[in-house]
């Protein structure tokens, strides 16, 4: 009975992280389809391109070292390790609490679910640096990124390392359930460096420094990708439990969807109503965010808060992004999907929320482990951009700019049809 019991979990836990990964995996189609929706119409083609090879690149890089970095054993999928049955059941019998012990899952099951957390992470950066960057050079940052940068960051938090030898954060007791810091504000300090370098759009900001708005092309495009985000995020922060296999484990989960869910809708209606206090009208583009900044904000600990507090720190995110992408803007930081907002700022909150509902934690954790995510993320990124601007370039001409990087990157148009003759 009791070798039923484990192999029964061990199928459920492994399915279950499998299934959430692939979840993970569909908001790669999520930031796709926003930021798509986010830029012009001349620059859609190569922003669509830059996705979909980024998430290739992320799965290579991270398959040949990243894996091996993050958590060691050997290079490639030999060093991704199967549970040993045998001895596991050997554990598991006698024990009262039965197959309420560890998580028990396939190896590959693990490896599949972090490298799409890789992808995320990369796919940050995509939307920040759009419409002005060299479409080569952001795929030798994505390299970068995705085999060293984030691996070695990871490595210090869900790794369980140490800094370059000096301490620790999981000593010091910082936590980040799912990666608010370790993902998304990751993401968003290296897409800061890359906009540092390139510089803002040709007629984003006056001769006065006035901002002047450059709406997307396709907001319907733009809301369905929120959506399919807001739905992959069950994945991203429900598979951060590990298993599903017993009673604690699945009551974990149902709290983490819960909660997931509803700090999504309170970062939504807390940047639709500051965004009607501050503009008169209903921004479809800071609804957007804030639904994104409600889901950033709770992914650091969806699980221990009440339903209402994660409703609120939902809320409290919606605010910060509207204002962050204010105060970026009067800065000449020039983001034209919001992501360093989104994914930076509002991580930020989501990271030193979380002593307010774990007692595990602490602000001093917290902040310690946030300044240490985007020092090495931001300063390893701005020395690559620096290279990789020495050699070849990052950005396009003015006049490939000016016509859209969709002919000179990709030579075609995803609207050819509405194109001017």
């Amino acid at each position: 009975m009791q070798d039923q019991i484990f192999h029964l979990q061990y199928a459920m836990d492994t399915f279950y992280f499998l299934v959430c990964g692939a979840l993970v995996m569909w908001m790669a189609a999520g930031f796709a389809m926003l930021e798509a929706g986010l830029v012009r119409a001349k620059n859609t083609t190569e922003i669509l391109t830059k996705n979909v090879a980024l998430f290739a690149i992320s799965c290579i890089m991270y398959l040949v070292c990243g894996y091996h970095l993050m958590y060691g054993g050997d290079w490639f999928l030999s060093g991704i390790q199967d549970v040993d049955v045998s001895s596991t059941l050997t554990d598991f019998a006698g024990r009262e609490d039965g197959f309420e012990g560890g998580s028990i899952y396939s190896g590959a099951s693990d490896f599949f679910f972090q490298v799409v957390f890789v992808a995320t992470a990369m796919s940050i950066v995509s939307g920040a640096v759009a419409e002005r960057m060299k479409l080569w050079s952001f795929l030798i940052f994505a390299v970068v990124m995705t085999a060293f940068i984030y691996p070695m960051e990871g490595n210090w938090t869900w790794g369980g390392g140490s800094v370059f030898g000096m301490y620790s954060l999981g000593d010091i007791g910082f936590s980040d359930f799912a990666g608010s810091g370790i993902v998304h504000m990751a993401g968003a300090a290296a897409a800061l460096a890359g906009v540092i370098i390139l510089g803002a759009r040709k007629g984003k900001y006056g001769p006065n420094g006035e901002v002047r708005a450059i709406p997307g092309a396709n907001l319907p495009l733009a809301t369905l990708g929120t959506f399919i985000l807001w739905m992959g995020w069950f994945g991203f922060n429900g598979g951060s439990v590990l298993k599903l296999g017993d009673i604690a484990s699945a009551n974990s989960v149902a709290m983490v969807f819960l909660n997931t869910n509803a700090a999504a809708a309170g970062g939504a209606i807390g940047a639709l109503i500051l965004a009607r206090i501050l503009f008169g009208k209903a921004d479809l583009t800071m609804l957007l965010n804030g639904a994104l900044a409600g889901l950033v904000a709770i992914t650091a600990e969806p699980s221990t808060p009440s339903a209402l507090g994660a409703t609120l720190i939902g809320v409290v995110g919606g605010l910060i992004v509207v204002v962050s992408i204010l105060t970026l803007d009067k800065l000449k930081i020039d983001d034209p999907v919001g992501a360093i907002s989104v994914h930076g700022v509002v991580g930020l909150w989501g990271l030193l929320a979380v002593p307010l509902t774990n007692d595990g934690a602490s602000f001093y954790a917290q902040i310690v482990g946030a300044i240490t995510i985007f020092v090495w993320v931001f300063a390893a990124s701005l020395v690559t951009w620096l290279i990789i601007k020495a050699i070849m370039g990052v950005r396009v001409s003015e006049e490939e700019e000016y016509e859209g990087v969709d002919l000179s990157e990709c030579g075609m148009e995803a609207y050819p049809e509405f194109s001017k003759k």
